[in-house]
């Protein structure tokens, strides 16, 4: 009888220490914090008197937290975001015009869930990209799915997608993304098949996920890179139905990055110079 029960008992119950044990079983549970806090944990918790509940409380609380985290991080890699941006190093005061507010406010990212719609309009430069990849990001952190691309690249994914074969299993994807981001459009004009595939994009997601869109172009201008009257018109209809639109027009924000920065090289340069008494020659510390 104790023969047959010792056959039934999982490998490695009947040899070895309590720690390798426990770090073998922990690896099996997948709880990679637990195993890596619990012993220090541990001696903290006894040197403070903490019960054994509330030991095991704060350990298995730690290996939520980190969970988490890992979660977030993997979304942010899914979302394949060209630079992880966040509000905290934008400056609002570039862009007056921008309703600081508002951008805020969506940053909570109640609009998804309403399944609503950002469009971002301003000339180049005034951080519409920014303005979205921080959006992406604060909808990571809120644990949404999210998908960056440009038009152009959107467009030549499709068409290729469309070429293999692939372009239903590629609309299905997008249309599970619950924020969808699409940069620059307007900077690469489409072809009609481009134009007509990009539509399709939209149109399957409205009403059913978030999308978010910059341009540098305004509406009325929209027809020179769609081609048709038609169809833009019709995609408006959609991607305005329930939308926040900023308006980012001002004078370039990176342009004035640029020259804060030279300014500041032309100071450390003239604060390194040094005027030789005798010579009056300037020389450089």
């Amino acid at each position: 009888m104790n023969q047959v029960a010792e056959d039934k008992m999982p490998t490695g119950t009947m040899a070895g220490t309590p720690q390798v044990l426990l770090a073998h079983h922990l690896k099996q549970l997948k709880l990679p914090t637990v195993l890596r806090e619990y012993e220090k944990l541990a001696r903290e918790c006894a040197r403070d008197g903490v019960d054994h509940s509330r030991y095991l409380l704060r350990l298995i609380e730690l290996e939520l937290i980190d969970r988490e985290r890992r979660t977030v991080e993997r979304r942010i890699r899914a979302a394949r975001f060209p630079a992880v941006k966040s509000f905290d190093t934008f400056d609002f005061t570039a862009i007056p015009g921008l309703n600081k507010m508002l951008v805020l406010e969506l940053a909570r990212c109640e609009y998804i869930l309403r399944r609503e719609n950002i469009i971002a309009l301003g000339n180049s430069g005034t951080g519409k990209t920014h303005v979205a990849l921080a959006l992406g990001l604060a909808a990571c952190q809120k644990g949404f799915t999210v998908a960056f691309t440009t038009a152009a690249a959107l467009v030549n994914q499709l068409m290729e997608a469309r070429d293999e074969k692939r372009l239903l299993k590629m609309q299905r994807d997008l249309a599970a993304v619950k924020l969808l981001i699409v940069d620059e459009l307007g900077y690469v004009p489409l072809s009609p098949t481009g134009a007509e595939l990009l539509f399709e994009t939209f149109s399957q997601r409205y009403e059913r996920g978030s999308t978010i869109v910059t341009s540098n172009l305004p509406f009325e201008d929209w027809t020179q890179v769609l081609g048709s009257e038609r169809l833009t018109g019709a995609l408006l209809d959609r991607l305005t139905h329930h939308v926040s639109i900023l308006a980012m027009n001002g004078d370039s924000y990176r342009l004035k990055q640029s020259a804060r920065r030279r300014a500041a090289g032309a100071e450390q340069n003239q604060a390194t110079q040094v005027v030789d008494p005798d010579t009056g020659e300037i020389t450089a510390t």
